[in-house]
């Protein structure tokens, strides 16, 4: 984008850190790994209370010094597919949705494995689709290991940057070894990156065992790494914004610190995500409320690549209201700087995706990338010459100079644009019903080129021993 539209000054962001600093040192932060109680401790935080660590403010210092500003994310081609830095934003799905809206049907129920590869095949083929995530959570693979499925899939299915999560640090550690196996190896897959992980912890003070284990492990391998506090404000939070804001950063910065102090220079992707707030008339916690596009200019103040949600909608269904919000929530984030923009195609909070909603939000991407594209103004698009030519009794339909850019212009795939009686002679046809036909014709022209029948095997193989191992204990 050319421009920015930052929701904090940079003085209300200094007051912001500030008051992060204050909460890490003055109140502390609960550990639940020895390593990174001993990694904190021998840097020169205080602990007490067994686990309750304090940060001095030189730490998180230290950490900004040497966390890179840039990370780029490649697709399994070696391509850098995305630099993640300044105003660069890219879009792609949410992850591990429990109901999917049935594409033929349209009824909502219980995602299987083809539902999950049905939707990588398709952010596969859309243009404004960046990246993937899992979409949706399998239940017909054992639930104890869905995450190896879902990155098996991810890994077949898309040649896209991906961006996963697992159950555990086990989970952690296998997705890796896949992302390797199709990489060609532990060093091909640090050096250009075709994965990155996302830990979410739930709140700026308390940080589990498992998160911060996968946290030191993918430090350890030099490795991209998203490490997101993601507090229920009013309730995991305080209620207020800038405090909610405050809380969730003191975690952002002992993430980075804890990566810089395992392996300096380990690229860490930070939290673009306020505080989501607790709807007291509901108790449902809104992805798509207008609060949301505050935390970015944090992030932006510091210069740290981070990742957002967008294109997401309280609807259950289709409708009105999910392209509504799907619109403002992805305006609002691409204005406010956000790089990684996720949970495109999400319905019900969070609950629930719909491949005819990512079509929806894919044409949205497509509808803000044309909004926010350059105006050249030099002679060639001011067009003296021209006007000069065609006088005030010509018109300009058929000169070179139409000619030359009428393609230039932004055009639907799926939104409407016809007359109304070729609208009725087309079918008269809902946005939902083009968007749904759209995903169909996707589905059945696009292919995704196969992985060598070696690496299957050996993803494959890393799936079976992890099945094994859960029916052992």
């Amino acid at each position: 984008m050319a421009f920015r539209f930052p929701r904090l000054t940079e003085e209300q962001s200094r007051k912001i850190c500030w008051a992060s600093l204050e909460i890490l040192e003055r109140v502390g932060v609960r550990l639940f790994l020895d390593e990174a109680i001993d990694l904190l401790k021998k840097a020169g935080a205080r602990v007490t209370d067994g686990n309750l660590v304090h940060l001095p403010s030189h730490l998180i210092e230290k950490a900004l010094s040497t966390v890179p500003k840039k990370v780029v994310l490649f697709d399994r081609y070696h391509y850098p597919a995305m630099p993640i830095e300044g105003d660069n934003c890219f879009y792609g799905p949410g992850s591990d949705c429990l109901n999917v809206v049935d594409l033929r049907t349209g009824i909502r129920r219980k995602p299987i494995l083809k539902d999950l590869t049905e939707g990588l095949g398709l952010c596969n083929a859309l243009l404004n689709i960046d990246f993937v995530m899992s979409l949706l959570l399998p239940i017909d693979v054992n639930t104890a290991i869905a995450d190896r499925y879902q990155m098996e899939a991810m890994l077949s299915s898309t040649i896209k940057p991906i961006i996963f999560g697992t159950h555990d640090f086990e989970g952690c550690v296998d997705c890796v070894e896949m992302a390797e196996t199709v990489a060609g190896g532990e060093e091909a897959l640090r050096e250009k990156p075709i994965v990155a992980c996302c830990i979410n912890v739930v709140s700026g003070l308390r940080h589990n065992k498992e998160g911060l284990e996968k946290l030191l492990y993918l430090a350890s391998k030099n490795l991209p790494v998203l490490y997101i506090p993601s507090s229920t404000a009013g309730v995991a939070s305080p209620s207020t914004p800038a405090g909610s804001m405050a809380l969730d950063y003191a975690g952002v910065f002992v993430g980075l610190t804890l990566a810089q102090l395992k392996r300096e220079g380990t690229p860490v992707i930070v939290t673009g995500i306020p505080p989501g707030h607790l709807d007291m008339k509901t108790l449902v916690s809104p992805c798509a409320e207008p609060e949301r596009g505050t935390t970015e200019a944090l992030s932006h103040f510091f210069k740290l690549p981070m990742l957002s949600v967008g294109g997401a909608s309280e609807s259950k269904i289709v409708d009105q209201q999910a392209a509504a919000e799907a619109a403002l929530s992805l305006l609002v984030e691409t204005l406010a700087g956000a790089n990684i923009i996720h949970d495109l195609g999400c319905l019900e909070s969070g609950l629930t995706f719909s491949l005819s909603q990512l079509a929806i939000c894919d044409e949205i991407v497509s509808w803000i990338k044309a909004f926010g594209r350059d105006i050249e103004v030099d002679d060639e698009g001011l067009a003296l010459d021209i006007i000069a030519e065609v006088g005030p009794d010509g018109q300009f339909l058929h000169t070179e100079h139409t000619i030359r850019h009428y393609r230039e212009r932004w055009y639907p795939e799926i939104f409407e644009r016809e007359t109304h009686d070729a609208w009725v002679r087309r079918g008269g046809k809902s946005l939902l019903e083009r968007a749904q036909e759209r995903v169909e014709h996707v589905l059945a022209d696009h292919k995704v080129e196969d992985l060598p029948r070696d690496v299957k095997k050996r993803l494959r193989k890393i799936l079976h021993r992890a099945e094994k191992k859960v029916k052992r204990q």
